[in-house]
């Protein structure tokens, strides 16, 4: 598994030494320019945030590889096919978001790894039948529902916390499809998602 999962998707939010997106990054990202515009005449860090947003933008381009992989495998079936399909065309619409979000911050946006080095970092050579394709998205997914629910806490804002929380529900949605799929149990405590 490579070392940017293996730290779990919330580092990202600890990257750079900063220890969130900002007000005015999220904003961007939403596509809320004159409050990003606000945020940032508000002393926020462009640079901070543009390196911040490309490890994000790093972790949805290893998520629309990873999905990539797992339709070219031959692993799964066809039933589950057009899920992952869908899955991976949220990810790219979360991609475009981001790259357009770097682009208007003045920033460059991190290149897309090759399928082939996304598939060695995730060890894609050990994956034997559906079900380990199925844990492997499974758990891309749940560290990026929790990446984003990590934002949250940071605003005072409650348009931008709804923001960070509406791309954490679309993590979480595939999380819950995965496990379903995977016929897990559901948690046995409240308050999985998120700690």
């Amino acid at each position: 598994m490579s070392s940017i999962v293996q730290t779990g998707r919330r580092s990202l939010l600890r990257a750079s030494g900063t220890a969130f997106l900002s007000a005015g990054a999220v904003a961007l990202l939403a596509g809320c320019d004159r409050m990003a515009a606000q945020a940032q005449t508000n002393g926020a860090s462009a640079d901070a945030d543009v390196q911040i947003l490309n490890v994000a933008l790093g972790l949805e381009h290893e998520a629309i590889s990873a999905y990539s992989i797992a339709a070219g495998s031959g692993l799964v079936t066809k039933a589950v096919l057009p899920v992952a399909v869908q899955f991976q065309g949220h990810h790219k619409e979360h991609r475009d978001a981001l790259v357009a979000t770097i682009r208007k911050m003045g920033g460059t946006p991190v290149a897309a790894k090759p399928d082939a080095e996304v598939a060695k970092a995730l060890n894609a050579a050990s994956l034997k039948n559906q079900t380990d394709v199925l844990r492997l998205a499974q758990r891309l997914e749940r560290g990026a529902a929790n990446a984003y629910l990590g934002v949250i806490p940071s605003f005072g804002d409650r348009m931008l916390a709804q923001i960070a929380g509406r791309l954490a529900a679309d993590e979480t949605m595939h999380w819950v499809a995965l496990s379903q799929a995977l016929g897990d149990s559901l948690p046995p405590k409240a308050l999985t998602l998120g700690a």
